[in-house]
């Protein structure tokens, strides 16, 4: 059975490889991938007045798989959910993972030449996604009331811990009037 490849082998950022056209000719990719990410946006939608924003910022440049945002988007939402209902949080993913990952296959052992082709047609065959963030660029992104600050801050750290690269949280104060970073954690 086939198994997923390192994350670290698609972590630093490539040229965008996503080009899919409604003529098959003229595509790039040969086929299309669904993304593992269920759900973009989570908790409250209708509510507007949240009194904080939490961000998940990289602090490098990097491209991150889908199925490590998935992991990462429910621990962090199943936390939120247990502690502060359905109707305590807003919760959403900001990228939708565009980039198609590619891999040439490469036969090894007794009989690989006769399978292998090596270096020629190396161009490889699509087996993922990937989301590509730069330095400061959020991922995630929380909404909620000031007394679930420390329920938050976890939320994002679970999601953090699931993440393969340095990153912080960046708590803003919504109800403030000039918008800024109050402060900065983790």
């Amino acid at each position: 059975m086939a198994r997923l490849r390192k994350g670290v082998c698609y972590r630093f950022l490539e040229r965008p490889y996503t080009r899919i056209s409604r003529y098959k000719r003229q595509s790039f990719i040969k086929t299309g991938y669904n993304s593992k990410i269920i759900r973009f946006v989570m908790g409250d939608l209708r509510k507007l007045d949240w009194d904080l924003k939490l961000e998940l910022c990289t602090k490098i440049d990097l491209q991150l798989r889908d199925n490590s945002v998935e992991s990462a988007r429910l621990t962090s939402n199943k936390l939120l959910e247990t502690r502060l209902g359905k109707e305590g949080y807003f919760f959403r993913v900001l990228k939708y993972p565009y980039h198609i990952l590619r891999m040439n296959p490469i036969a090894s052992g007794a009989g690989a030449d006769r399978f292998s082709t090596g270096m020629q047609l190396a161009f490889g065959r699509p087996v993922g996604q990937a989301a590509q963030f730069r330095k400061g660029e959020a991922i995630f992104e929380l909404r909620i009331a000031k007394k679930d600050l420390e329920t938050g801050k976890k939320a994002m750290a679970r999601a953090y811990q699931k993440i393969a690269c340095p990153c912080q949280i960046i708590v803003t104060d919504l109800k403030a009037k000039d918008h800024g970073p109050a402060a900065v954690a983790a």
